[in-house]
């Protein structure tokens, strides 16, 4: 099987998985939960209508209220309070009392204010960014004796781009699923991002080792090395995600609601992950590779000034 002579046809299928999303990114972002914007979610179980809370949240000023079904007969009541930080919890006791007295009863209250939820978001955005310089730097340093033509560096650099493609298609997936479906994004879907990333690397890594082995072993073209490796590594990555994604998928079916957009995050990740490491960071690395040649072939022939 040429997995590498086929390469140009996998990145095409990766533009395909990422540009919905992607376009749903540009144009509606993700839908933030209560753990990014400031606001106050409430959980309760009852006949929950808007015009029940509404009528509840009479003479409070409440904001922004907006009812989420979740299933096993609960409900998520979203607002914002607008009132100083001392009165909100004489509001929310307000608001409980009046949801009781309409048989709504709250099972869970969360209340996160603008610092809070501004400095989460830095906190996610940092973890992203370091955690992707980390990756970086500690394959150049594992893979500093690989033999030529690749550089630790470009071992490094196609890692990062296949995680990118992995972490750009959960982030595309659940943009469209918050414009069209209402689904939230909270502190555990950075969680899942960064489990996703770290199982990227993993399964790419397995791969670029089998490269870096075969490379002192065996003669060929660089292309056929990469491509035979990939075909010797195959199996393990699909049996090893296989075998995560049946469990994950028993916790999607059999899990509490309050973990499931999380295992579906991981799911995803986890297969984009399984794909990227296969079909995307070794065959780039051959696409760099002949890049660097053409590049140097043209230096050559490059008519020198007299």
């Amino acid at each position: 099987m040429n997995i590498i002579g086929r390469r140009k046809l996998w990145y095409a299928i990766s533009i395909v998985m990422i540009l919905p999303g992607l376009v749903s990114l540009i144009l509606w972002g993700l839908n933030l939960g209560i753990d990014f914007e400031a606001g106050q979610l409430a959980t309760v179980r009852g006949d929950v209508t808007q015009e029940k809370v509404e009528a509840a949240a009479e003479g409070l000023e409440l904001q922004n209220i907006q009812l989420v079904q979740t299933g096993e007969g609960q409900t998520q009541i979203r607002f914002t309070d607008p009132s100083a930080q001392a009165q909100h919890e004489a509001n929310h006791q307000k608001l409980k009392a009046e949801l009781a007295e309409r048989g709504i009863e709250e099972l869970s209250f969360d209340s996160v204010g603008p610092a809070v939820s501004s400095t989460i978001a830095r906190n996610a955005i940092a973890s992203m960014i370091a955690v992707s310089v980390a990756i970086v730097l500690y394959i150049a340093f594992a893979f500093r004796n690989a033999p030529p033509p690749v550089s630790p560096w470009g071992f490094g650099i196609m890692a990062i781009a296949a995680l990118l493609h992995d972490a750009l298609f959960v982030l595309g997936v659940f943009s469209l699923l918050g414009h069209f479906f209402d689904v939230e994004v909270d502190a555990l879907f950075v969680t899942a991002i960064l489990t996703t990333i770290g199982f990227s690397v993993h399964d790419t890594i397995v791969v670029f080792d089998r490269i870096r082995e075969n490379l002192r072993r065996e003669k060929g073209t660089f292309e056929t090395i990469v491509n035979h490796s990939i075909l010797e590594t195959i199996g393990r990555s699909i049996n090893t995600s296989v075998t995560v994604l049946l469990t994950l998928l028993a916790l999607y079916l059999f899990g509490g609601q309050s973990i499931k957009m999380f295992v579906l995050a991981l799911m995803i990740g986890i297969a984009s992950g399984t794909y990227s490491s296969i079909f995307n960071a070794s065959p780039l690395l051959v696409t760099w590779h002949n890049y660097r040649l053409k590049r140097m072939e043209k230096a050559r022939l490059k008519p020198k000034r007299a």
